[in-house]
C-alpha cells in the first residue's frame, strides 16, 4: 500500500518521518523519558516513567501515547514501570507498507513487553488499544498477567454489535466511512487535521478537552502517512469479515481470556455503546470487574483522569480481583 500523503521528510519508505526528533510533535516534553524499542520488525517509540511492575498503556483513535500523560504520572506514583507506546503507523512509531491487522498488531504489543526486558505486563488499552489488548491476552497470555480494557468490548463482541445491532451500526458509522479509498486519509488531515478534534470533543462527555490537548492531537495527526496508517486497522476490521483470514482470526478469538480483567467504560460513550460492550465478560475465564463511569464519554481516562487513575491503581494492586 502506499500512502498518498508523503513529503520530503517522508519518503514513504517505511522508516520513519521525522515524527520521534526531538522538539517534534511527539517527544512531548515531561517527567518521563523517550526512546525507540525494536519488536515484531518494526521500531516503536514509547515513554516511560517510574520502577516496579510493567503496565503497558495502548492508545485509541485518533490519539498515541500522549493520551496517558496523567496515567503515567500517577502509575509511576503508585510504584509501576508505566510505559505507553505509539501503536504501529502512529506517533513516533515506524509506518509500515502493511501489518495492520489485529493479531500482527498484537504481536506488536507482546513484542514491545520482550523488548523491555520484562517477563510479563498488565496491559491497559483503550479504543482500538483495547481491541488489541484482548487480543493479546489471548494470542500470547503468558505475556500478560493482568487486562484493562477502556471504551471498546472484546473483538468477537464487537462484531456482532457492529452488525446485529442497528444503534452500534449507526454510533460506529466512521468505521463504515473508512473503507472508502483514499478519501478518509484526505479528510482528516485537511485543514490541519481539524476532523481529527472534532472527532475527539464529538466523543467526549460534558468534560470537553481543551484547545491545547486538541492542538496536540491535530498536529500528530498531521505528520506524514499517519492517517493513512490509522485507518488501516479498521479497514482490516471490517473488509475481512467475509475472508478467510477475517473468519480464522475470531475463530480463534473464541478462545477465552485466562488472565484478571477491568473493563472500564463511560456511560455517555457516543461512539462505542454500553450496551455494546457490556457483554464481553462472557468471553473471560478469570475475575472480571465491569466498572462503568457516570457522565463520561469516549475517553474516561482523559475526562476524568483522577477517578480512572484511581479504579486502575486500586485493581492493578488488588491481589484477590473480584468477579
Amino acid at each position: 500500500m502506499t500512502d498518498p500523503e508523503t513529503s520530503p521528510e517522508d519518503p514513504g519508505n517505511g522508516l520513519g518521518n521525522g515524527a520521534g526528533t526531538a522538539g517534534g510533535p511527539v517527544r512531548i516534553e515531561g517527567p518521563w523519558t523517550h526512546r525507540d524499542v525494536a519488536a515484531n520488525g518494526a521500531r516503536f517509540h514509547i515513554a516511560e516513567l517510574g520502577d516496579g511492575p510493567l503496565v503497558l498503556l495502548l492508545h485509541g483513535f485518533p490519539q498515541f501515547w500522549w493520551t496517558w500523560r496523567h496515567q503515567l504520572t500517577t502509575l509511576a506514583d503508585a510504584g509501576f514501570r508505566a510505559v505507553a507506546m505509539d501503536l504501529r503507523g502512529v506517533g513516533g512509531s515506524d509506518r509500515t507498507p502493511r501489518g495492520y491487522d489485529p493479531a500482527n498488531l498484537a504481536l506488536d504489543i507482546t513484542g514491545v513487553v520482550r523488548s523491555l526486558g520484562e517477563p510479563d505486563a498488565a496491559l491497559v488499552g483503550h479504543g482500538l488499544g483495547g481491541y488489541l489488548a484482548w487480543t493479546a491476552a489471548v494470542m500470547r497470555p503468558k505475556l500478560v498477567r493482568r487486562l484493562a480494557v477502556s471504551s471498546m468490548p472484546h473483538p468477537r463482541r464487537w462484531r456482532s454489535s457492529m452488525l446485529g445491532d442497528f444503534a452500534q451500526t449507526r454510533a460506529g458509522s466512521y468505521i463504515w466511512g473508512f473503507q472508502r479509498p483514499w478519501l478518509p486519509e484526505r479528510q482528516l488531515v485537511a485543514d490541519d487535521a481539524d476532523l481529527a478534534g472534532r472527532l475527539i470533543r464529538d466523543w467526549s462527555g460534558p468534560r470537553q478537552p481543551d484547545d491545547e490537548a486538541i492542538e496536540v492531537y491535530r498536529r500528530a495527526m498531521c505528520i506524514p502517512s499517519t492517517a493513512h496508517c490509522s485507518i488501516e486497522p479498521y479497514r482490516w476490521m471490517v473488509r475481512s469479515l467475509a475472508r478467510p483470514d477475517g473468519v480464522q482470526f475470531y475463530r480463534r478469538m473464541k478462545r477465552p481470556v485466562r488472565v484478571p480483567t477491568l473493563h472500564l467504560h463511560g456511560s455517555l460513550d457516543p461512539a462505542m455503546r454500553t450496551r455494546s460492550a457490556a457483554g464481553s465478560g462472557q468471553y473471560v475465564e478469570a475475575p472480571y470487574r465491569w466498572r462503568l463511569f457516570d457522565g463520561l464519554g469516549h475517553f474516561p481516562h482523559e475526562e476524568d483522569p483522577v477517578a480512572f487513575s484511581k479504579e486502575l491503581i486500586g485493581w492493578l494492586k488488588d491481589p484477590e480481583p473480584d468477579r
